[in-house]
């Protein structure tokens, strides 16, 4: 594919508004941008899929709070979450998706939940009030704007609030070009340990990474 990063245009990251945008990788199917600015890794607007062709994709998604397997998946971010929230605590699910299962194991703990997903509870009243914990997995990789998002996220955390986050993360660009996770046509914003490091100096927080690919900030 023609890589695009080599137009005169000025290209500008989705997450930090930087323009030191430079080509990561290419393949069959699309361009995927690099930021030098946060590390966010990105695929060009024009390339993106529209919300009609996205909801598609998404409406096949199987899963379903019923599902064990699923719930033991979420539980990687849950469950450290849960070490930190006192009881009672009111929280967001943000991209809660078809079939809302972290809410609901949340909510069997006590907690409150509120849900907003662009196709499944959109709901936008959610977004105006202040919460002691969001949750949203396998979600920033689908943003068109994560800046934007995350930031307005952050301002409905309630001071020493936690933001729970759960994405794969961008090791290396070797390791990128063979990545399953980037095949994924939904998938255009791509999030490393430099990302979540520069939103931390934006947030005045320090990111905690728990294994793999769960981050917890704490407001």
């Amino acid at each position: 594919m023609q890589n695009q990063a080599s137009s005169k245009q000025a290209l500008q990251c989705p997450l930090c508004d930087g323009h030191s945008i430079a080509a990561y990788h290419s393949d069959q199917r699309r361009d995927y941008l690099h930021c030098s600015r946060c590390g966010l890794v990105f695929v060009p607007t024009h390339q993106q899929l529209s919300q009609q062709d996205e909801k598609v994709i998404y409406d096949q998604h199987q899963n379903s709070p019923d599902d064990q397997g699923y719930r033991e998946f979420l539980r990687r971010l849950t469950k450290p979450l849960l070490d930190r929230l006192k009881a009672g605590s009111q929280g967001l699910d943000f991209g809660s998706g078809p079939g809302p299962t972290l809410s609901a194991m949340l909510e069997e703990q006590g907690h409150s939940m509120a849900l907003y997903d662009l196709y499944y509870a959109n709901n936008p009243a959610v977004l105006e009030s202040q919460y002691d914990f969001i949750t949203s997995t396998e979600v920033v990789e689908h943003l068109a704007h994560p800046g934007t998002e995350l930031q307005r996220l952050w301002s409905l955390l309630a001071p020493g609030g936690y933001l729970g986050l759960m994405t794969k993360q961008v090791r290396d660009r070797d390791a990128f070009a063979n990545w399953h996770y980037k095949n994924d046509l939904t998938h255009i914003s791509f999030f490393s340990q430099q990302t979540f490091a520069y939103l931390g100096q934006q947030w005045g927080s320090t990111p905690e990474f728990i294994g793999s690919d769960v981050i917890i900030f704490r407001k």
